[in-house]
């Protein structure tokens, strides 16, 4: 066995928020944190351990622990980010998104990336990586980019599909060679809007220009990647866009911190 191989890497999944509702049946008033079990599983499928990743208490263990212990961070899908975390104000109330879950993700996602741990997003992960490196996003596709696709339909979800163009000669035309478009899920309504500070685009819809997949061009050769669609939910749609070469890399990527 490689050195490589010793032991399976450690991967720590960001939590999605329940936050306190009086009106709930179940843990009436109380914060809950949870996770989409396709994501972990998707991310288990690679080899990799999974963890998800609860908030610091404040007393006892801080978030440099969980960094400590872990090879790679994965920010999943979920709710908005909020307007205001990149400078804006929401349009509309229902815009507001999650300013908790916000600020809870950009400190893991900060804290990974000093430690040279590789970073992946998905969907929302891949806008929370744009605003913590200075962008801003579309709060709303339909509102704000004339002429663009439905990128979200509620009715279809994730069966809800459009081509993407792969941006020739960049780490994901690499990742799949001979692929200049692709079919992606999509199930969002909002997007990278102005593009964060070192960040390259790697991919965009095909009808409208949408950033679809991000990458970090770091000096110290640091991880940081976000897809604007979601692997974990391809299942055994062959006519998608694989997820296996992305998890691959990062999960490369995660295996050769855990060898340090």
């Amino acid at each position: 066995m490689s050195r490589l191989d010793a032991r399976r890497p450690r991967i720590g999944i960001s939590a999605s928020f329940f936050h306190p509702d009086p009106e709930r049946a179940v843990f009436k008033g109380k914060t809950l944190l949870y996770l989409d079990e396709a994501v972990s599983h998707w991310v288990a499928s690679g080899g990799a351990v999974t963890y998800l990743i609860p908030t610091a208490p404040g007393t006892g263990p801080e978030v440099d622990d969980w960094v400590a212990d872990l090879d790679g961070l994965v920010l999943p899908g979920g709710s908005d980010v909020c307007p205001r975390t990149y400078g804006e104000e929401p349009l509309r109330p229902e815009w507001a998104g999650d300013e908790i879950r916000d600020r809870y993700e950009l400190d893991l996602l900060n804290r990974f990336h000093e430690a040279g741990k590789p970073v992946l997003g998905v969907c929302r992960g891949a806008q929370v990586i744009n605003v913590a490196f200075g962008g801003t996003l579309y709060q709303d596709i339909p509102t704000q980019v004339a002429g663009a696709l439905e990128h979200r339909d509620w009715h279809r979800y994730d069966r809800n599909e459009h081509e993407v163009q792969v941006v020739e000669g960049s780490a994901l035309a690499r990742l799949y060679p001979g692929v200049s478009t692709a079919r992606t899920n999509s199930v969002h309504h909002q997007a990278v809007k102005d593009l964060g500070n070192g960040l390259t685009v790697e991919a965009r819809a095909v009808a409208d220009g949408i950033v679809e997949a991000v990458r970090l061009e770091d000096a110290d050769d640091r991880y940081v990647f976000g897809v604007q669609w979601h692997p974990e939910w391809v299942g055994d749609r062959e006519h998608l866009l694989s997820p296996r070469p992305i998890l691959a890399e990062f999960l490369d990527r995660a295996r050769e911190v855990a060898s340090r």
